[in-house]
């Protein structure tokens, strides 16, 4: 299929995203759950004093050695608290795919960082409730973590459910781009990643279903893009076996058939790059 990009504002269209993952299975109760810290750090002065605050607050400690491991932590097993070193190469991805999230699912996250530019930048843009400066002072370190511990209670009042996302890698010309999940349906998905999707056809991707241990792998067209990062992918090249398993992961989860397209339609008013063949 070939394609031309045309840019256009889309107006009053009938669509509304959300995440249709957990459809009408039993959703998690993080009320149960004990109150953890995701942390992508490898500064052992850093991580010395991270144990002691977290150990005496009794917070649990999960230490990540890479964006992929801490990313699929953080939306498939929910985390109280995600720490991130943004001295650490993207490490201000990670926060932001986080910060994407919706209360409950979505942890406080705190950002350690020196004073220097470009990660004291980074960490004022990436959505981070707290950024604190190396080297870590354990009083203020505790201080921040007790924030947490209020913003988890808070959330959990206003919504004990969370709706399952996942992590979807597509193979871009610079690398591998992660993106979040939004929506999906036999035809395609929508995405939200923390740069622009370029507009491409037979662009390599794959996932994990939410609630699997199977990765669903294949080819996708880009029909729309924005410049923050949402996109829509059609399957435009996904083995039988594949496809099979996506439908019967669907049905499980009560997908509306009828409604089965909105994976490819824009967000409501948005400006978007769409590909149109000729």
């Amino acid at each position: 299929m070939h394609f031309q990009v045309l840019a256009r504002r889309f107006g009053n269209a009938a669509a509304r995203y959300r995440c249709d993952f957990t459809g009408h299975a039993a959703a998690r109760n993080l009320e149960c759950m004990r109150q953890s810290a995701a942390i992508l750090c490898r500064e052992s002065a850093s991580l010395q004093t991270l144990e002691r605050a977290l150990g005496e607050l009794e917070i649990e400690q999960i230490t990540f050695s890479s964006k992929q491991e801490i990313l699929e932590r953080v939306l498939e097993e929910s985390c109280s608290v995600l720490i991130v070193d943004f001295d650490l190469p993207g490490a201000g991805d990670v926060v932001k795919m986080a910060a994407l999230l919706a209360p409950p699912q979505k942890p406080f996250l705190l950002a350690l960082a020196t004073r220097a530019w470009p990660g004291t930048g980074e960490a004022f843009q990436s959505g981070a409730n707290r950024i604190l400066y190396k080297p870590l002072e354990m009083a203020q370190l505790k201080d921040a973590l007790e924030d947490s511990r209020k913003l988890m209670q808070k959330n959990q009042r206003k919504s004990p459910r969370h709706e399952m996302k996942t992590v979807v890698y597509l193979e871009v010309e610079t690398g591998t781009l992660p993106a979040m999940s939004i929506d999906i349906s036999e035809q395609g998905f929508a995405v939200q990643a923390t740069e622009a999707v370029p507009m491409r056809s037979k662009l390599a991707f794959h996932c994990v279903l939410p609630g699997t241990d199977y990765t669903l792998r294949g080819y996708a067209d880009v029909v729309w893009a924005s410049d923050h990062g949402r996109a829509g992918l059609f399957f435009s090249s996904l083995a039988a076996s594949a496809r099979k398993r996506l439908k019967q992961w669907l049905k499980k989860r009560g997908a509306d058939s009828e409604n089965a397209l909105r994976a490819l339609r824009p967000p409501v008013n948005a400006e978007v790059c769409t590909a149109v063949s000729e």
